[in-house]
């Protein structure tokens, strides 16, 4: 009788051991179940997570791509708008003022060969105001120049360029090395850089204390480049400049012509102005312009 009692007990034990595992195992797999579960979900709400962060950036990117682009196009407007009035004031410049001038010089002239040497005092003041107009006339053309340089199409830019640097270093008694390269533009583009040179030599000339210039033109990779260098003081360009108008300006310019403008400058180190233009700012050869 006990050896069947400790048999059943055997059994009962093998059996409850059995149940136990049966029922660990279940247990396991519930638990691993719902770990997948769980890391199924938490994977899923991370996608949807990292598709809404998408969706996002991407709805932000496009509307700063499209801010950039109506900043640009208004840029653009603007230049253009800034640059028909100065052609404007140039052409009435030239057209009434020149005129005045004219005219003053010849009733001038007409006075003075009818005074002869009647009164020496009055031929004195005369000529004072001949001077004086021959003055008004040269300033009047120096102005009318400045405003629309003539010889951007009358000469090309290259020459335009060498004409404006040559004038800056007489003025200013800086010497200027020019590196250009003849280049075939567009309108716009030969003004923008017109420009560009003209508003860094006067930044130059106002703040960098230089002794020597450096200016090129060349075509690089399809992209027009365009660098104006001096030996200056420089400045740290984490700082505002008292030039950084200027600078603002220039930007404004070169992004307007789709182009982009690199400054490179620290105390001490002079100041590097880099520009580069599009393949579009290049004139496309006469047999394959329109019309």
């Amino acid at each position: 009788m006990d050896v069947l009692n400790v048999a059943r007990n055997g059994n009962s034990v093998l059996l409850l051991a059995g149940l136990a595992a049966v029922l660990l195992m279940i247990i396991s797999l519930l638990a691993l179940f719902l770990y997948w579960r769980q890391r199924s979900m938490v994977e899923r709400l991370q996608q949807e997570l990292q598709r809404s962060v998408q969706v996002g950036q991407d709805r932000l990117e496009t509307e700063v791509l499209l801010r950039t682009a109506q900043l640009t196009e208004l840029t653009h407007h603007l230049q253009t708008a800034r640059e028909d009035e100065r052609h404007r004031l140039a052409r009435n410049l030239h057209d009434d003022l020149g005129a005045l001038l004219t005219s003053a010089k010849l009733d001038a002239a007409r006075i003075k060969s009818r005074l002869a040497d009647k009164a020496p005092e009055a031929l004195e003041i005369l000529a004072h105001l001949v001077a004086t107009l021959n003055s008004g006339v040269a300033l009047g053309r120096s102005i009318i120049e400045d405003l629309r340089p003539s010889a951007l199409s009358n000469l090309g830019l290259v020459a335009t360029l060498e004409i404006l640097t040559r004038e800056f270093a007489e003025n200013s008694g800086i010497k200027v090395h020019c590196s250009l390269e003849p280049v075939e533009l567009e309108a716009s583009a030969e003004l923008m850089i017109y420009r560009l040179v003209q508003e860094a030599t006067t930044n130059i000339l106002k703040y960098a204390h230089a002794t020597q210039v450096w200016v090129s033109l060349a075509v690089e990779h399809d992209q027009v480049a365009v660098s104006v260098r001096d030996d200056g003081v420089g400045f740290d360009t984490r700082v505002q400049a008292r030039s950084a108008f200027g600078l603002v300006g220039m930007r404004f310019r070169v992004e307007a012509e789709g182009g982009t403008l690199g400054l490179v400058s620290a105390p001490g180190q002079g100041t590097l102005i880099q520009v580069k233009l599009p393949p579009s700012s290049l004139r496309p050869p006469m047999e394959t312009r329109p019309g």
